[in-house]
C-alpha cells in the first residue's frame, strides 16, 4: 500500500534549544519512500548525518518561543510482513559482524538477568504446547507471552522504565512492549532491536515502536501490541533500545505542546 505520514511537533521554549531530529525514513528492503518533505515555522540550521545504525538523522537549534515542525513522507509499504516459523537459531560465529551488537544488554534491556525466564516462555509449560523449537518459534512464543500477560496502558510508564520494571508490572506501551521483546530475546542469544516509524490504522494513532529479531539469517518483525501480525508499516530508525531512536532528542528542557501523528492511504 502507498501511505502519506504526517507529523505535526510544536514547542514553545524558553531560550533556543539544541537537538537532534530523526524523522527521515529511508528506502530499505521492502519500503520505498517516494517523497519526502519537512518545513520549520521559523528558520534553523540544518545539518543532516548518519548514526551509527544507519538512521538519518538531523541537527538543528530550537528557536526560543513557539515553533512548529512539519514532516510528510509519501512511502510504498508491503500489506504484510515476512513470517517463517522454520526460520533458525543462528549460533554467535555465523552472526554477520554489524549484528552481534544486537546480542548485548542495554539501557532499557537487560537481557543479562532474564535468561530463566526467557527459557520458561519458550518451554512446554509456558506456552501449552510443544517447546518451541525453531528461532522463529521461540521469538513467536516471546511476543505471544507479552501480548497475552501485559496490560496496554498509558502514563504506567516512563522514560526511565525498563523491561525488567515492565515485565514486573505487566502494564506499558508500545515502547515498553519492544523493551520487553529484545531483551527476553537477547537473553537467549537471539539478536533483536528496536523499531520505530509508523503504523497504518494504529488506534489511537501515534507514533509506534515494535522490534526485530535475526533469525535464519534475516531480520523479522514482532509487534507484541497487535492481535496478529500486521504490515503497512513506515520505519524510521533503528537502534539497540529507545535511546537510540528518539524522534527528538533535546540538550535541555523543552516544553512540547502538541505532537500530532496521521497515517492514511496515498492518493
Amino acid at each position: 500500500m502507498r501511505l502519506t505520514a504526517e507529523l505535526l511537533l510544536e514547542t514553545n521554549a524558553p531560550a533556543p534549544v539544541a537537538c537532534i531530529l530523526m524523522l527521515h525514513p529511508q528506502s530499505i528492503d521492502g519500503q520505498i519512500i517516494e517523497k519526502y518533505e519537512r518545513s520549520f515555522s521559523l528558520p534553523c540550521p540544518q545539518r543532516e548525518y548518519v548514526d551509527v545504525y544507519g538512521n538519518l538523522c538531523l541537527r538543528t537549534i530550537i528557536p526560543a518561543g513557539p515553533f512548529s515542525l512539519e514532516n510528510r513522507v509519501v512511502a510504498c509499504c508491503p500489506d504484510e510482513i515476512d513470517t517463517d516459523p522454520s526460520a533458525a537459531f543462528m549460533c554467535m560465529e555465523d552472526l554477520p559482524d554489524n549484528v552481534l551488537q544486537f546480542l548485548l544488554p542495554s539501557r532499557y534491556c537487560e537481557a543479562d538477568a532474564l535468561g530463566d525466564q526467557a527459557r520458561q516462555i519458550v518451554s512446554a509449560a509456558a506456552t501449552g504446547y510443544e517447546p518451541a523449537a525453531t528461532g522463529y518459534e521461540k521469538v513467536a512464543a516471546i511476543r505471544k507471552w507479552i501480548h497475552e500477560n501485559f496490560e496496554y496502558a498509558y502514563g504506567t510508564t516512563n522514560s526511565s522504565t525498563s523491561a525488567r520494571d515492565v515485565i514486573a508490572s505487566g502494564k506499558g506501551v508500545c515502547r515498553d512492549y519492544a523493551h520487553a521483546g529484545i531483551a527476553l530475546c537477547r537473553s537467549l542469544d537471539i539478536p533483536a532491536r528496536m523499531v520505530v516509524g509508523y503504523l497504518y490504522q494504529l488506534d489511537p494513532m501515534d507514533l509506534h515502536a515494535w522490534f526485530q529479531a535475526y533469525i535464519g539469517g534475516r531480520w523479522f518483525t514482532f509487534d507484541a501490541t497487535q492481535d496478529i501480525p500486521k504490515g503497512n508499516r513506515i520505519v524510521i530508525a533503528y537502534g539497540k533500545d529507545a535511546a537510540d531512536v528518539a524522534i527528538a532528542t533535546y540538550f535541555t528542557d523543552i516544553g512540547l505542546t502538541q505532537l500530532k501523528v496521521s497515517v492514511q492511504p496515498a492518493p
